[in-house]
């Protein structure tokens, strides 16, 4: 097997969407995947038809999680290349309508989660010379009213990785971020959306896409693919946007 073949990848948030759909990738590559996600059966769907993946119901949130995940690697695989931080919520509501414990179930998931679990990774990560993916958001590079919450969690999130990326370089550790714009995945119906104020929503990300449609989970799983391949091993500290043009649109 070749050095892709080879790789050991943990995706969190692999129970749906963009995360499914990078794990179903990974594992089609030859990589050996753990599944991340707070929900087994959603997990065990996206295990299912792919013996390379093996789903793993944890909470990224909760003070165990980080050690819990990277221990599931390393007692099953003896290895971890490549993390991938895709767990996320999102959530809306204007500045004068602030909901604190929302804004914090937020963060915690959006923003600490992938900072605890890429340092509980940082010494497998060392060994393999690894790569940290953090998926953020494209509607963090510019304003989104009624939602900066959540915009501003995920921006936080790009500038972590771009501090990680000149932090982790000396030990050969990579890290970048992909930022999705519209793509066609559950969070509306997670984030308890009724299905008009979704259609809202797609009409608003629409306007501001040049593309002119939405993005499928494949399509950033692809992207979150190629920048963990050794051909990109020049690349760090990139955030790139998956998102049809919205953020120069």
């Amino acid at each position: 097997m070749n050095d892709v073949q080879r790789r050991v990848v943990v995706v969190t948030g692999a129970g749906t969407g963009i995360g499914r759909a990078t794990a179903r990738g990974f594992s089609a590559d030859g990589a050996q995947v753990l599944a991340v996600g707070r929900r087994s059966a959603p997990l065990a769907d996206t295990a299912t038809g792919h013996p390379l993946i093996a789903p793993l119901a944890v909470d990224v949130t909760a003070a165990d999680a980080p050690r819990r995940v990277v221990d599931a690697a390393l007692d099953r695989y003896g290895r971890l290349d490549v993390l991938v931080n895709n767990a996320g919520i999102a959530g809306a509501g204007p500045l004068a309508e602030l909901d604190e414990a929302a804004t914090h179930a937020q963060f915690a998931t959006n923003l600490l989660a992938p900072a605890r679990l890429a340092h509980a990774a940082l010494g497998a990560l060392t060994v393999s010379c690894g790569v940290i993916v953090n998926v953020t958001t494209a509607v963090g590079q510019r304003a989104w009213p009624g939602a900066s919450m959540y915009a501003a969690g995920k921006a936080a999130l790009d500038s972590l990785t771009r501090s990680w990326a000149v932090e982790l370089a000396p030990r050969g550790i990579r890290v970048v971020a992909v930022a999705p714009g519209a793509i066609d995945t559950p969070i509306g119906e997670h984030q308890g959306l009724s299905p008009q104020q979704r259609a809202a929503l797609r009409r608003w990300q629409l306007d501001r896409t040049p593309l002119g449609r939405v993005g499928t989970p494949e399509e950033v799983a692809w992207a979150i693919r190629r920048l963990c391949e050794p051909a990109a091993g020049f690349l760090t500290g990139v955030v790139l946007p998956v998102d049809g043009g919205a953020v120069i649109g």
